[in-house]
């Protein structure tokens, strides 16, 4: 005779023998039902998230960063630069980083648009908000906070706040694209319990890593002004150098522990091949920051380090996402 006992799945098994709700065998992948114009503009906001990155390093290392003095004005009476302003070239970089800043805000508005428009025509993906709402946040934000940075003369604390607000913006992103490939069920492990601090605690050292980073920066020779002594930090270049370092080191082996634990428990699933992209990008990120540092910090190797940063965050908000699935 057939029992309820008798429909169960191994995987329902599997997953109530465990206490968390992960099972070792791979669930079903439901489409997410989004459209491809739709999914295009997630993955445009995130390029022009990471983009933003690229040309606010630029102005950084080109001296730039006053190169509108005012805010929000470029200088007082105009919002453009003016053809005699006395920052030369300066001018147009800044300018320019200040443009895609409203590039950016264009496309942020597009995806509010678009999100309404998308539960108008009867979808139920109301977990795509909590991102945007993130991005819609961070934006404000970062305009704020870039404002304050020109007011206080390019103060290396603002502009490490500004570079790690970033961060976050490029994180809510990746995370846009993720849930953009999911449905809104509710999350099912795909790893154990203890994998998933792992995961968590690896986050948070990337984070570390990156405020890191913003002290070594904030303490060398780009200060993002040319005159003849820049604000900086103040802190011993090489210590704070060495220090950033030594915590790479240390997420580079909780990397390799949670490739090699999704490799046992999680094989069919997207998690190892995240986590070997994560490995992947720290690696990269190394011998480009050992070489900047012997090479006396070339302005070109800080450019790629900056944008290998924004990677880097990109692949492991994207690999934590990958130890669960909807």
């Amino acid at each position: 005779m057939i029992t309820d006992s008798t429909l169960h799945t191994p995987a329902d098994a599997n997953a109530a023998a465990r206490p968390d709700g992960w099972s070792p065998l791979p669930p079903a992948r439901p489409t997410a039902g989004l459209s491809t114009w739709l999914r295009r503009l997630f993955w445009l906001n995130l390029f022009v998230e990471v983009l933003i990155v690229a040309t606010g390093g630029l102005v950084r290392l080109t001296a730039s960063g006053l190169g509108c003095p005012d805010w929000p004005q470029c200088v007082p009476g105009s919002l453009t630069p003016v053809k005699h302003q006395e920052q030369s070239w300066h001018k147009y970089i800044e300018f320019g980083n200040r443009t895609m800043t409203s590039v950016v805000s264009l496309v942020a508005v597009a995806l509010l648009v678009a999100l309404i428009v998308d539960q108008r025509k009867g979808s139920q993906r109301r977990g795509l908000w909590p991102p945007v709402a993130w991005i819609l946040f961070g934006i404000a934000v970062q305009a704020v906070v870039g404002g304050i940075s020109v007011r206080t003369g390019l103060n290396p604390a603002i502009v490490a706040s500004h570079f790690l607000a970033s961060m976050v913006l490029v994180a809510a992103s990746a995370w846009l694209v993720h849930r953009a490939r999911e449905t809104d069920a509710p999350p099912r492990p795909v790893v154990p319990r203890e994998v998933r601090w792992l995961g968590a605690l690896t986050a948070v050292l990337v984070a570390v890593v990156l405020l890191l980073g913003t002290l070594v920066t904030g303490s060398g020779p780009h200060s993002g002004d040319d005159a003849e002594h820049p604000a900086r930090l103040g802190l011993d270049v090489r210590t704070v150098a060495w220090l950033h370092a030594d915590t790479v080191m240390l997420l580079t082996g909780l990397v390799v522990a949670l490739l090699i634990a999704t490799l046992l428990v999680a094989r069919h699933t997207r998690a190892p091949k995240a986590w070997g992209w994560v490995l992947g990008v720290i690696v990269l990120q190394g011998i480009v920051g050992y070489t900047q540092y012997f090479l006396e910090v070339p302005a070109g190797l800080v450019e790629i380090h900056m944008i290998l940063a924004s990677l880097l965050v990109v692949v492991t908000t994207w690999a934590v996402l990958s130890l669960r699935e909807r």
